[in-house]
């Protein structure tokens, strides 16, 4: 079974020698994601929440391109430069996500690219069956 990269301009594009996403089997793996405006390239400004709204909007835009919803999550990792922010994680996760939420781990790093705050990624099902 080969995998399959999956690429949108609905979200930033990679910065890095990775895809935005690989599709193998009936997952989607996508890579990390921090708050940058597609249409610029550039951070967006502004407080924890609107920075984690604009991964989660990217996420979206990945997933849609693989022709799922991140709704579909089965599993995210958030890194958080201050896990003061968890609060605030939580939050956008009841605003997007609806019961069962996926598994999850949040993790405080020292550093993220380009000066970030939160990076997430993520294995979405493709498939309901099961």
């Amino acid at each position: 079974m080969k995998a399959q990269a999956i690429t949108t301009k609905q979200a930033p594009q990679a910065i890095g020698a990775y895809s935005q996403a690989m599709i193998h089997g009936d997952l989607l793996y996508l890579s990390g994601q921090i708050p940058l405006d597609p249409a610029t390239g550039k951070l967006v400004e502004g407080d924890i929440g609107l920075q984690i709204r604009r991964v989660l909007d990217n996420l979206q835009a990945v997933c849609e391109a693989a022709g799922t919803e991140l709704q579909a999550a089965v599993k995210l990792q958030v890194y958080l430069t201050d896990l003061a922010h968890f609060a605030e994680i939580n939050q956008a996760m009841e605003a997007v996500f609806s019961p069962p939420y996926p598994a999850r781990a949040v993790i405080q790093v020292a550093a993220l690219p380009r000066g970030a705050q939160v990076e997430i990624d993520g294995i979405v099902a493709l498939s309901s069956a099961g």
